[in-house]
């Protein structure tokens, strides 16, 4: 009888030892780390600006909005805003950088990736300084040259 305990507790002890190795040393599931991080919000009316040597630009915008900064979606009178505009409330002077700064651009520099690079930089720095809207990121989701 000794050797079918020993065989026994041998057999517990190895399916025990096996189980705490699987639940210890079994790799963890990855988190995965977000690409986009912060609420992007899409200016709702696209912009038509003039550039320079007669032609003219069709662009839609978006903001990646940093953590914290609200869309204004739920603040009070939200649903009251004007067809065509958002609800963030500092959307005019988004609009009003934005329009300042691709104004009067070759379209060289709208087609061109370093060029709306460079005008991103611009658009940031102007809503730092002239907003309260925490924006991390400007996208031109479509951008038409003519």
């Amino acid at each position: 009888m000794n050797k079918k305990k020993l065989i026994i507790i041998i057999v517990v002890v190895l399916v025990g030892g096996g189980y705490g190795a699987y639940t210890f040393l079994a790799p963890k599931p990855a988190v995965a780390k977000l690409k986009v991080s912060g609420e992007i919000y899409v200016l709702p009316k696209g912009f038509t600006l003039n550039l320079t040597g007669g032609h003219y630009a069709t662009m839609t915008v978006a903001l990646v909005l940093g953590v914290g900064q609200a869309d204004g979606s739920s603040a009070a009178g939200a649903t009251t805003t004007p067809a065509g505009f958002g609800t963030l409330v500092e959307e005019p002077v988004i609009r009003d950088i934005i329009t300042n700064i691709v104004t009067g651009q070759s379209s060289a520099t709208l087609i061109s990736t370093s060029g709306r690079a460079h005008l991103k930089a611009q658009i940031m720095t102007a809503i730092a300084q002239q907003s309260d809207v925490k924006v991390t990121e400007i996208l031109f989701t479509d951008v038409a040259v003519q």
